[in-house]
């Protein structure tokens, strides 16, 4: 079978990304075409659609938030069938024979792949994909809110629920962006007393309509030591992309606290280390879901009344998502929706 779909491309390092239409082919062995309804921007997009690192293989299709159908399967997959509902995320397969694959840890395994960087990603109508990068969407679950949970909200579940903190302590969240929003809602639905920590007084209402109990601006008062005067907290997730506030963060750790880190940037971290010891202190990082987590996820989403807060643009859109995105205009998540009309 071969047809035509519609891809946005870039072509040169830092180049503009432009509509572009390829034929589509039948997939072989153990890997999936995808039909895509909804794809999900991230700020990793950013570096993704710059396409400026050594070795880039041209033309660069980004996106690895992806929502959609089955559309063709090759001749080795097993327990999907062509009209399945699916997403695929940051994980985009594995090599299913390393340590760390035969742990059940594919997420680390050394040959991960990843969409938009390993093969041709999701800002597309098609993707092709290995079929163990497949996620099972729940009828009761849109599309369109489908997409984002293959990065951002998988992500934001397991550095909340695998962070080891009984029910009923205080779990904070510093961001309220992409992740954020998300950690904020599953912090409160899991039973944690939720802080949620932002830029400006403007979004206190907006974060307990998310399910936080308290709000802190850290541009009206020092999000650590604020923390600290509720009593310290037993675990902060860090979503914001900017480390620099990692040091007065740990200020407001209850002893034994943990800061999970999963909005990073280029930089390092600098802070004390005996304070760290002095309080028993963990500060450690947090790298997205497998596909089985991803669809853990979206089943407490259903059951508790979890969803992102998404802005629906059309594919064609692509680099004005990138650029909203890069100023901090988009509230919380961009989704390009690959049928809209342009």
């Amino acid at each position: 079978m071969s047809d035509s779909a519609v891809a946005v491309v870039v072509t040169e390092p830092r180049g503009p990304l432009r509509p572009s239409v390829a034929r589509t082919t039948a997939p072989a062995g153990r890997w999936v075409r995808v039909s895509v309804t909804a794809s999900g921007v991230c700020h990793a997009d950013i570096s993704t659609a710059a396409a400026a690192g050594a070795g880039v293989s041209f033309p660069v299709t980004p996106g690895h938030e992806v929502a959609g159908v089955i559309a063709e399967m090759g001749d080795q997959v097993e327990g999907w069938s062509v009209g399945d509902r699916v997403a695929v995320g940051w994980f985009g397969g594995s090599c299913g024979r390393c340590a760390s694959c035969r742990a059940g840890d594919v997420v680390h395994c050394p040959d991960r792949k990843i969409p938009g960087l390993s093969y041709p990603g999701g800002w597309a109508q098609s993707i092709t994909v290995p079929a163990d990068a497949l996620a099972r969407v729940p009828d009761e679950l849109d599309l369109f809110d489908a997409a984002p949970f293959g990065c951002a909200g998988v992500t934001a579940f397991n550095a909340v629920r695998n962070a080891g903190v009984p029910a009923g302590r205080r779990v904070a969240v510093f961001g309220l962006g992409g992740l954020g929003h998300f950690a904020v809602q599953f912090a409160a639905k899991l039973g944690y007393e939720t802080v949620a920590v932002a830029r400006g007084n403007d979004r206190d209402r907006l974060a307990r309509g998310l399910g936080a109990h308290h709000y802190i601006d850290s541009t009206a008062q020092a999000p650590g030591a604020a923390l600290k005067a509720l009593g310290g907290a037993d675990l902060i997730v860090h979503t914001a992309s900017s480390t620099a506030p990692v040091d007065e963060l740990l200020s407001g750790l209850d002893v034994h606290g943990r800061l999970t880190l999963v909005g990073v940037d280029a930089g390092s971290v600098s802070l004390s280390v005996a304070r760290l010891v002095m309080n028993g202190h963990t500060l450690t990082g947090h790298l997205t879901g497998s596909p089985r987590e991803t669809e853990e996820a979206m089943r407490f989403a259903i059951t508790n009344g979890v969803r992102p807060l998404i802005e629906r643009m059309r594919l064609e859109q692509a680099g004005e998502a990138v650029a909203r995105l890069r100023s901090g205009a988009p509230r919380f998540r961009v989704v390009l929706d690959t049928a809209a009309d342009g």
